[in-house]
């Protein structure tokens, strides 16, 4: 019989509701956690870029096979050609009825930056001398240490909080308890591309997606890896600006002093966004952004110091655009995520550039919506003198014609949402977490990142909350993204603790 360490860390206190009690819920999960990691393994073994189609119908398939040995009726909607996959169960008009939205797609991938042969081979890793070190697999047939990760493209985001759920409902189908609730599925291949099809899917099928509420299964866990609820995400938009010097790249020293950089143009732009606290100057970007007491209030009960966050993550000073973190995140932000112009390093040449580019993503509030936000910095761009082209490249004339002249791209992702912390949805789930966790969990009332629920809030009127389970430092989107065992194991329970709540 296997030992475990994971009992230590919750509560010996047993609450009188739900179908199973908090100890069945450990134990149950302890007991099964070694096959669904085996099974996990699997589920990320299958690559996931959202731009191919191969890798949409090998995670298809996989997810489509699992809900259906789940006992879940599935169908695919199509939209402009690609698939979404929708699961629901026998509906008992006597229940609520939650959707559940999962994320299967992942960010691409550049395995020569991973610390393993390939991000679709797993790997399980433990924490020697402070470095992340490969074991066998077998390990697991011994004692599974809860600080163990496994290493893959999307173990955090976010196919390990859908296996906890799928490892949830199997452990329950086993005991012959039914949820408390009725279950859809909408299953999206191409979030980390903002879900472009998913909104008119939503439009056509509603009836087939009404439901009393919204479960998301995606997101990272706070700065303190406490379990987690998130009543809102704020959503994004992108621009790449480009600014143009000469029609070629000029050498430096027969045309310095001479010819105009457009690095230093582009520069004096950026400078101008924001302050050295890092407000953005942008007339208007934050109009519309108020916080309540009682929203405040809810902030100061979450466990965090900017001090030690900022320490943590590397540098001496957070910036000032909210009092603290948590304030932070209600505000719509300005991040150049890119840049570029000449040469650097070995490539290194004495030229004047012939243009210089950076690449900018805004994150949204509900106050502060996408399409304003993107006016307001193109209005700001044309108010700093510039003449903003349709095309790649100016014209002759207007290179002649105009001083300061730039190409305004922009793309308008997913839309910012924000929904109620004591709705009776919200309401069900603090029970379901309660039930598990006793006072050890937090509700954030944002994250900072985006989701694409707008469509579903919007169009079926529904609210969505996030369930929070991977790790904070998981390395979502770049290099060695991971999940700790100790994180997915929790994910477990709370999705027992919730599924067999009375709503």
């Amino acid at each position: 019989m296997r030992k475990s360490f994971f009992a230590a860390f919750f509560f010996a206190s047993q609450l009188a509701f739900g179908q199973l009690s908090r100890t069945e819920i450990i134990t149950s999960s302890e007991s099964n956690l070694r096959a669904s990691l085996l099974e996990f393994r699997e589920y990320l073994s299958l690559p996931n870029n959202g731009k191919i189609d191969e890798d949409i119908s090998l995670n298809l398939n996989w997810t489509q096979a699992e809900l259906e040995n789940l006992g879940f009726q599935t169908q695919i909607l199509t939209g402009n050609g690609i698939p979404h996959l929708f699961a629901q169960g026998k509906l008992d008009p006597e229940k609520k009825t939650i959707l559940v939205y999962m994320q299967v797609d992942g960010q691409p991938v550049d395995s020569t930056a991973w610390n393993q042969k390939s991000p679709y081979i797993p790997e399980l890793m433990e924490e020697m001398n402070g470095k992340w070190q490969s074991i066998s697999w077998d390990s697991l047939d011994e004692i599974i240490n809860p600080e163990w990760k496994i290493f893959a493209r999307s173990s955090s985001d976010s196919k390990g909080p859908t296996m906890a759920f799928f490892t949830a409902l199997k452990i329950l189908k086993e005991k012959g308890i039914e949820p408390t609730i009725n279950l859809k599925f909408i299953l999206d291949f191409q979030e980390e591309i903002s879900s472009p099809e998913l909104a008119p899917i939503v439009e056509e099928n509603k009836a087939l997606f009404q439901s009393d509420g919204i479960l998301i299964m995606d997101g990272t866990r706070h700065f303190s890896n406490l379990p987690n609820l998130t009543f809102g995400a704020r959503g994004i938009v992108t621009a790449t600006i480009k600014v143009f010097g000469a029609s070629n790249n000029l050498h430096s020293g027969q045309y310095g002093n001479f010819a105009p950089n457009p690095v230093f143009q582009l520069s004096r732009l950026l400078t101008a966004m924001k302050d050295e606290g890092g407000r953005v100057l942008i007339p208007g970007f934050y109009d519309g952004v108020s916080i309540s007491e009682t929203d405040l209030k809810a902030m100061s009960e979450i466990p965090e110091d900017n001090e030690v966050m900022a320490l943590e993550m590397g540098f001496a000073e957070a910036e000032k655009v909210g009092r603290n973190y948590q304030e932070a995140l209600q505000y719509p932000s300005l991040n150049i995520r890119g840049i570029s112009a000449g040469w650097t390093g070995k490539e290194v040449r004495t030229l004047i550039p012939a243009q210089a580019v950076v690449e900018i993503d805004m994150r949204t509030v509900k106050e502060t919506p996408n399409e304003r936000q993107l006016a307001l910095l193109k209005q700001f761009i044309l108010d700093q003198g510039f003449y903003l082209i349709e095309g790649d490249e100016p014209t002759e004339l207007e290179r002649k014609t105009y001083s300061k002249i730039a190409s305004f791209q922009s793309r308008n992702g997913s839309q910012p949402f924000r929904s109620a912390m004591d709705s009776d949805f919200a309401n069900w789930l603090d029970r379901g977490m309660r039930h598990v966790f006793g006072e050890k969990y937090i509700k954030t009332r944002q994250t900072g990142g985006s989701q694409p629920m707008a469509p579903f809030i919007n169009i079926l009127g529904a609210p969505a909350v996030s369930v929070r389970i991977p790790n904070p430092d998981n390395n979502i989107h770049g290099p060695n993204e991971n999940i700790r065992i100790g994180n997915y194991l929790e994910g477990i329970q709370t999705c027992l603790g919730i599924l067999t709540q009375e709503f």
